[in-house]
């Protein structure tokens, strides 16, 4: 069974950083594609970065692209995003998502389980 429960979110200024953690109670966490999406009320989910099992590969959003960095750790079951140089944009509640496969994928609906969501608020 996997659990994800996400982490780090909250309050800061345009132009700080935040470091948001998603930990999953699981036994086969290190087998799994990571992503985190994003998602403000009203809206559609956004894709934002991805990472492969092994966690070499990543991939990311253009938005996001050169501020943000996925990464993983297989022996502590936890996928991190480091968001830097934050924009009031990037206000959204921030999921993590598994995928019972290697490789990843933007589509949400490509993903098997999700966190309950950690909210991030940039203020301007």
């Amino acid at each position: 069974q996997v659990q994800l429960v996400e982490s780090g979110g909250g309050l800061v200024q345009a132009g700080g950083s935040l470091r948001l953690s998603c930990a999953d109670s699981g036994r086969t966490f290190s087998s799994y594609a990571m992503a985190w999406f994003r998602q403000v009320r009203g809206k559609e989910r956004e894709f934002v970065a991805a990472i492969r099992w092994s966690g070499v590969t990543t991939y990311y959003a253009d938005s996001v692209k050169g501020r943000f960095t996925i990464s993983r750790d297989n022996a502590k079951n936890t996928v991190y995003l480091q968001m830097n140089s934050l924009k009031p944009e990037d206000t959204a509640i921030y999921y993590c998502a598994a995928r019972r496969s290697y490789s990843y994928n933007d589509e949400g609906r490509e993903y098997d389980y999700w966190g309950q969501g950690t909210q991030v608020t940039v203020s301007s």
